[in-house]
């Protein structure tokens, strides 16, 4: 940093950044907070822009984050400061977090339908339960009026309502308590005065489901008479927003009602309740990582923001940006950039020509794939715009890793004496036949290489001898020697692919990273060490003069580790040579019993291990309520059997409907 009272020396600053760096570059300088970018695109449109696509990826995933954020603050529920700010996530971390925003929001999105269904439910039924208890004055006045006995009156066909003289229709509800003057007014006009209206108020104030706000409001009855009247009781009651419940006529059926009403309020409190315990739990685990999330995708979407300020130049191989840097921050500046470029670097350009390599070791043909590599590369500008057929299209979009593997197959074809499977003989072999060295020049027929007999005692300078091309055992040599490799660098390969796909949960690493690993030690790594025991403890210069007397470690007694391998899964004893020891150690039968059952062991938690867990752990969780109305809609059994004794008709079961008659 500068003096305190003098300015920063600065110097502008020209960056080139490959596509595949620039974002883990960009990382490392946002993170050292030393630059200052500038505009290079001036002229273009901000939706024009390279990285436009990856911004409104991020603006979705703030909008997503907000969302969170205002559920998490109405449930008051604590947000806790991080203790340090994560960095920007890489690529693969997030499509991670974009998965996890969404299942989040889609969570969170349906507790909260459900809750408020859940709440119009309660609310119905509490108007309902109101309605029931406070109405019952109304009608014991009103049936002491008409001369009847209320708790044998029968109900009274709809149709029979107004010819009978005397007998009142009426209409039951709720109604905000604000409205009550303006309601009782607008009854008052349109029926000239001939509307009964009574009414009386709830103590405690209703919650809006939707809003979350309360309410006073009134329980009301219009008494009426005539069809027309009731028409347009009914259209004032939608005007002003008020809800309408039937209520039986009798007191025996408004009794057996609100029992059922009552036992359905307790049920759905308790579904309301488990809800809201569901509902925080998810609330509380999402608020320890929302401050995470929201710095992760603000650096993220900065990133992004900052390479569209950069262009890219006319081979599009790199990116090009201009920015302020104080000198002093220059080598800090160097760093972050070498960082970001090592951060990114990918395994598969190396180790995918390695494996092609060991199995392709051709020399001529590696040359001939080198080639044609470094032609894609050096006609790039001439190749690339030209529309070319999709076969042609994979070989040029892979040119760079045809060339590595044209290159690594050049060198293992040398050490494999191989081209365009003939050998060469460059540094004379070091095998004799008779006393005589032998020239692998000359035609011979077939002949059989024995180390002890045939072997001069220095190896070959670079490679394999090319003596073991005409040799009869030249098949079992060279195959074992390919064969070998190849396991040894594929095992080495799948143990460092499981490394580096570790999860950072500890389901998956105890349910699926350890098996794994443990499946790839117990038996292929396994096959490995035997074979390093079997170069090291078996050699054909052990084997004596004598063809009677065999030595337990030389050439004759060297056992086939494929054999060993297979009876180690077959679970069954191998065999010997006359003079030689069944197994390389002791107790190595034991040994690969063990070994195999562990092995079997983790087959099935690698395969059930997870699934298992994820089920349990659903279980364990309140099941989450349906989005219907079975837990307390005020539908539910409100149809009223038919008395026998009267000509009558059922009680309308809709929730708003315009109420019994007498």
């Amino acid at each position: 940093m500068g003096a305190m009272f003098r300015s920063e020396e600065m110097a502008l600053a020209q960056l080139f950044i490959q596509p595949e760096a620039a974002y883990f570059a960009i990382s490392e300088l946002g993170e050292a907070g030393c630059v200052q970018f500038r505009d290079l695109n001036e002229n273009v449109n901000a939706f024009q822009r390279k990285f436009v696509s990856e911004v409104r990826r991020c603006d979705e995933m703030e909008r997503k984050l907000r969302y969170i954020e205002t559920e998490v603050k109405k449930d008051s529920v604590n947000i806790p400061d991080g203790s340090e700010l994560p960095k920007a996530p890489n690529p693969r971390e997030i499509i991670d977090l974009e998965a996890h925003l969404e299942k989040t929001e889609g969570d969170i999105k349906e507790l909260s339908e459900s809750a408020v269904n859940l709440k119009s439910n309660f609310l119905e039924l509490t108007e309902l339960r109101h309605v029931l208890e406070k109405t019952q004055v109304f009608f014991n006045e009103q049936d002491e009026a008409n001369g009847m006995d209320t708790a044998h009156k029968a109900l009274i066909p709809e149709d029979h309502n107004v010819s009978i003289r005397g007998r009142l229709g009426f209409v039951a509800g709720v109604i905000n308590r604000e409205r009550v003057p303006a309601f009782e007014k607008m009854l008052w006009r349109i029926s000239r005065g001939n509307v009964f209206l009574r009414q009386s108020e709830i103590e405690r104030p209703l919650e809006d489901p939707q809003t979350g706000n309360e309410h006073y409001k009134t329980v009301f009855v219009a008494f009426f008479q005539g069809e027309q009247l009731k028409t347009r009781i009914k259209k004032v009651c939608a005007g002003f927003h008020a809800s309408l419940y039937p209520c039986p006529s009798t007191l025996i059926e408004r009794n057996d009602m609100l029992k059922g009403v009552r036992t359905r309020l307790e049920d759905l409190n308790l579904v309301l309740n488990q809800t809201k315990d569901h509902r925080q739990r998810v609330l509380v685990s999402v608020a320890k990582e929302l401050q995470n999330w929201s710095v992760m995708v603000s650096k993220m979407k900065a990133i992004y923001h900052t390479l569209n300020l950069f262009n890219m130049d006319v081979t599009k191989k790199c990116l090009i940006g201009e920015c302020w840097v104080p000198c002093n921050d220059i080598p800090a500046v160097q760093k972050a950039l070498a960082e970001g470029s090592t951060a990114s670097a990918l395994y598969t350009i190396i180790t995918f020509p390695f494996l092609f390599a060991v199995m392709f070791g051709d020399s001529g043909h590696a040359l001939i794939m080198f080639l044609f590599g470094l032609w894609m590369i050096l006609s790039e500008k001439k190749l690339g715009p030209q529309k070319k057929s999709e076969i042609f299209n994979i070989f040029y979009g892979g040119r760079y890793i045809i060339l590595l593997m044209g290159l690594f197959s050049f060198y293992t074809g040398l050490i494999y004496n191989d081209i365009f499977s003939k050998s060469i003989n460059i540094f004379q072999t070091r095998w004799y036949v008779n006393t005589t060295s032998f020239n692998p020049d000359e035609e011979v027929d077939e002949i059989e290489f024995i180390p002890k007999a045939n072997f001069i005692g220095e190896p070959y300078y670079f490679g394999i001898d090319p003596v073991w091309q005409p040799a009869s055992n030249k098949i079992i040599f060279l195959n074992s020697y390919k064969m070998k490799l190849s396991i040894i660098f594929g095992v080495l390969h799948m143990i460092f692919g499981v490394i580096v796909s570790i999860s950072k949960k500890y389901s998956s690493i105890i349910l699926e990273f350890l098996p794994q690993i443990f499946l790839l030690l117990l038996l292929f790594f396994y096959l490995v060490i035997m074979m390093f025991m079997k170069w090291l403890w078996y050699s054909g210069t052990l084997d004596g003069w004598d063809p009677n007397v065999v030595n337990k470690h030389g050439s004759s007694c060297a056992p086939s580790v494929l054999i060993y391998f297979i009876n180690m899964m077959l679970l069954s004893s191998s065999d010997a040579n006359e003079g030689c020891d069944v197994y390389m150690f002791d107790n190595q039968r034991l040994i690969q019993f063990v070994l195999v059952a562990a092995a079997f062991v983790c087959i099935p938690v690698m395969l059930l291990g997870k699934p298992i867990y994820i089920m349990c752990s659903r279980k364990n969780q309140p099941p989450k309520p349906v989005n219907n109305k079975s837990n307390g809609d005020v539908n539910q059994g409100m149809e009223l059997d038919e008395v026998s004794n009267a000509d009558i008709k059922e009680v309308s079961s809709t929730t708003h409907d315009e109420g019994g008659h007498h």
